[in-house]
């Protein structure tokens, strides 16, 4: 399924990350993890944040996936999204 993960990683956290050089190492462990179709890195609310699009086989990925980011002390949020065909074929199948 198709999810949205937003991290919105703790200012003084991500801080002392980039100073001692883990963000970068963070950065590319959690793509090589997720594999996403899309990624943007952004701020929100005056902190760091990232956007990763990507596929999630089984729930049970969660864990894995989502540690990494509660270590780094990140507000996490993880939904199911849809693209335009997905949504048209949602549409599609309430008049079935």
């Amino acid at each position: 399924m198709r999810m949205l993960l937003t991290a919105k990683m703790d200012t003084e956290t991500a801080n002392q990350a980039v100073t001692d050089g883990t963000m970068s190492k963070m950065v590319q462990e959690m793509v090589e993890e997720l594999r996403p179709e899309s990624a943007y890195f952004t701020t929100s609310q005056g902190n760091r944040c990232c956007y990763l699009v990507f596929d999630m086989k089984d729930s049970a990925q969660m864990p894995r996936m989502l540690e990494p980011f509660f270590h780094a002390e990140a507000e996490v949020d993880l939904r199911p999204v849809m693209t335009v065909d997905d949504l048209q074929t949602g549409l599609a199948d309430l008049g079935r």
